[in-house]
């Protein structure tokens, strides 16, 4: 992910526009909108002034990077297998409509599923505008968990193509869906900084080029 990608999500992970963001830097909305569309570069006294306002060091804002996973050799089949059944329970619940249980909490939306030493549970409030959190135990041990609050924008959105976008999500991308995905008229994307471990990530959906639907997300494994 390059600068003005990190950039874009870090701003809206912390809730800022970029008015927002150009006052508390002392600066105009015009250069914010420059360094996320990659046009210009901020220099060294506004990098230190980003860092220090979206707690990220600088070297994390201009190194270009991949979102690959970076975990330690002896753990790497764990998590392989931990990656497999998240994806797993992903096409099993909410992405298929499968596997909705009893609410946890009042008026929340649940689905567990369990396959062998894991069980995973999604539950979340609202509709239109939602907030919920995925969890997987193995062996009755918490190990992983990610938070998710998302809205619907305009009312050509469509539920049924979230869900197809959501299963398929992949070993590369397996946290919600992929990093892109079109059929006809819709169009999903997703950014994610961090890897299995430790992560946030944007997704959004577009209708004709308008933007129909936004959720954030953040979350990793839990020791």
């Amino acid at each position: 992910m390059i600068f003005s990608e990190k950039l874009q999500l870090l701003r809206k992970n912390k809730g800022l526009t970029q008015e927002e963001m150009a006052e508390r830097l002392d600066v105009s909305r015009q250069a914010v909108a420059k360094w996320e569309s990659g046009q210009v570069y901020p220099d060294i006294s506004n990098l230190i002034q980003i860092s220090n306002l979206l707690n990220v060091t600088i070297d994390f804002l201009v190194r270009d990077q991949e979102c690959t996973l970076n975990i330690p050799p002896k753990t790497t089949t764990t998590l392989d297998k931990l990656i497999e059944f998240r994806l797993e329970a992903n096409k099993n619940t909410y992405a298929a409509s499968m596997n909705k249980t009893a609410s946890t909490r009042f008026d929340s939306h649940d689905f567990q599923y369990t396959n062998g030493p894991f069980t995973y549970h999604d539950t979340y409030l609202g509709g239109e505008h939602f907030a919920g959190q995925e969890a997987i135990w193995q062996d009755g041990k918490a190990v992983y968990a990610m938070n998710y609050m998302g809205r619907v924008l305009e009312e050509q959105f469509s539920g049924n193509f979230l869900k197809e976008a959501l299963m398929r999500a992949d070993k590369k991308m397996p946290y919600r869906g992929p990093e892109y995905y079109q059929s006809g008229e819709y169009l999903y994307k997703c950014k994610v900084m961090g890897d299995f471990s430790w992560f946030q990530g944007y997704e959004e959906i577009y209708c004709n080029e308008i933007k129909v639907y936004e959720c954030y997300f953040h979350g990793g494994l839990i020791c």
